[in-house]
């Protein structure tokens, strides 16, 4: 696995509402890494995310392939190879399924292979294929999240942020949503993945990070974050 470093996070803070919602946290990725963010809900892990992708205002050093990007809007982001699926999904509604998947690629200038990549996400969601026409307003809750999910990938990312993807899915749907997860790092793309099913996401990771309180309270391999008596009876009684 390389050793470059694609996300570096250091001194993170940020206050919205008279809130202090992240209070100087650092945590990095890794060119090749599946790194999970875990912790309640409330701890800060959205809205580190946000600060990263620009979203929310915040203080400290953020880097990507070692460039400053603190204050650079998604726009600048994703064309820099930098993608957020965000908690809530925010798939267009009023437009079909191949429409949301083509805004995905809206900074792409190598348009001859779009349709190749489109086919590509159809075969990673057969289901989206079956309804390629159908507004996506339509969608059950699991096929937005395949939707959000497909439109980032369009954009090409080397970096995919993914805040919740299971979050208000059926079983099956989750077993789903964390089959594409592990097939998309598998094609060598780097993922930093917030999610409160803690035991899956540690399960599929190599690092995690344990976030408290606006804090990073604990930072090891994913498998030893798994078998941490005090990471287990606190977040991984309902894996």
């Amino acid at each position: 696995m390389s050793t470059e470093i694609l996300l570096q996070v250091r001194g993170l803070k940020v206050a919205y509402g008279g809130i202090q919602a992240v209070k100087g946290i650092d945590l990095e990725v890794r060119e090749g890494e599946l790194v999970c963010l875990i912790g309640s809900n409330g701890a800060g892990k959205t809205s580190t995310m946000k600060a990263v992708t620009g979203i929310l205002p915040s203080v400290g050093d953020l880097s990507y392939l070692g460039r400053n990007i603190q204050g650079q809007g998604a726009w600048d982001l994703v064309q820099q190879g930098l993608a957020m699926v965000p908690e809530g999904r925010g798939v267009f509604t009023r437009m079909s399924i191949q429409e949301n998947l083509l805004m995905g690629a809206f900074v792409r200038t190598d348009k001859s292979v779009i349709h190749d990549d489109m086919e590509r996400i159809f075969t990673l969601f057969p289901r989206l294929k079956e309804r390629r026409d159908q507004l996506a307003g339509t969608l059950s809750g699991g096929e937005q999240q395949m939707l959000a999910m497909g439109r980032a990938l369009m954009s090409r990312p080397r970096l995919l942020l993914l805040d919740e993807p299971s979050m208000g899915l059926s079983p099956l749907m989750v077993d789903k949503i964390f089959e594409v997860v592990r097939e998309v790092a598998a094609q060598g793309v780097t993922i930093l993945l917030v999610e409160q099913n803690a035991s899956r996401a540690l399960a599929l990771a190599h690092r995690g990070y344990v976030m408290e309180s606006g804090l990073i309270t604990l930072s090891a391999p994913a498998q030893t974050l798994l078998h941490d008596p005090a990471v287990r009876s606190a977040y991984l009684g309902h894996g």
